[in-house]
């Protein structure tokens, strides 16, 4: 069986570990399913040293074969940001994964981005980004457009079914290649396909309660919530009942495990 990788831009270990763990419960991996690349940490070493071109060679359509798909989850990068904002890790690292995406959307490769998978597939394939539906952390509800009801990743989903979210930036304006399968109100792009293997999901189908607290813990001063409201905040995350987006993820890995 052919594991899948995991592509995590998470430079905090811990945030980086319980990544890892709920998409690996979430998803419903047996052992050796899954294999992670944290290619901040790869790539780290090949920025602003002169006698590097900044990356570490990976030759992704042998990479890629190797795999039965690909997970690209969230990140504390906002891909809108102007490049002048960015440190040289971020632009290495984004430069990489138009590289990758480049022979993802060639081949059709089954790719699912989760929130900055948004940003990611978006921008390289022709989406606006930007931060006019960024949404705060929290639990939002969504709905499954008619494209969606008929996608097999969505099978066994409510038409409405609440999510985590938590986002600076969202598609304003897809490409007409793409197709809209999950929209929510404040943010109206929650999840669309390219070509027939390739999703990105505004929403975190990758993410339990458990995971999102951690998560809020760790980037508690990355601009995601108010400070003031984080009592408040925390305590309707933990009255909240959030289990059909995780099928999201289970359903990508059943459709393509090989």
């Amino acid at each position: 069986m052919l594991p899948f990788l995991l592509i995590q831009t998470r430079s905090d270990d811990s945030a980086a570990a319980d990544e890892l763990r709920s998409t690996t419960e979430l998803g419903g991996f047996a052992e050796g399913q899954l294999a992670a690349l944290r290619l901040d940490q790869e790539m780290a070493p090949h920025v602003g040293d002169p006698g590097t071109d900044q990356r570490p060679g990976y030759d992704w359509s042998a990479l890629l074969a190797e795999h039965s798909g690909v997970i690209l989850c969230g990140s504390p990068y906002n891909s809108s940001d102007p490049d002048e904002l960015k440190s040289d890790l971020q632009l290495a690292v984004e430069a990489e994964l138009r590289r990758m995406l480049d022979v993802v959307v060639e081949q059709d490769v089954p790719f699912m981005g989760a929130c900055y998978g948004v940003g990611t597939l978006g921008l390289h394939q022709g989406a606006t980004v930007d931060g006019t539906y960024g949404e705060p952390a929290g639990v939002v509800s969504v709905s499954v457009t008619e494209a969606g009801s008929a996608d097999p990743l969505l099978e066994g989903l409510d038409p409405v079914f609440d999510a985590y979210v938590g986002h600076k930036e969202a598609v304003s304006r897809l490409p007409e290649h793409a197709v809209v399968l999950v929209r929510g109100e404040s943010c109206p792009v929650q999840m669309f396909r390219i070509g027939q293997n390739m999703y990105a999901t505004q929403f975190h189908p990758e993410l339990d309660q458990e995971g999102l607290l951690h998560r809020l813990e760790v980037y508690a001063d990355r601009g995601y919530f108010d400070p003031a409201e984080a009592d408040q905040l925390f305590a309707s995350i933990r009255a909240s009942v959030v289990t059909q987006p995780q099928r999201v993820l289970s359903n990508f890995v059943r459709r393509y495990a090989q």
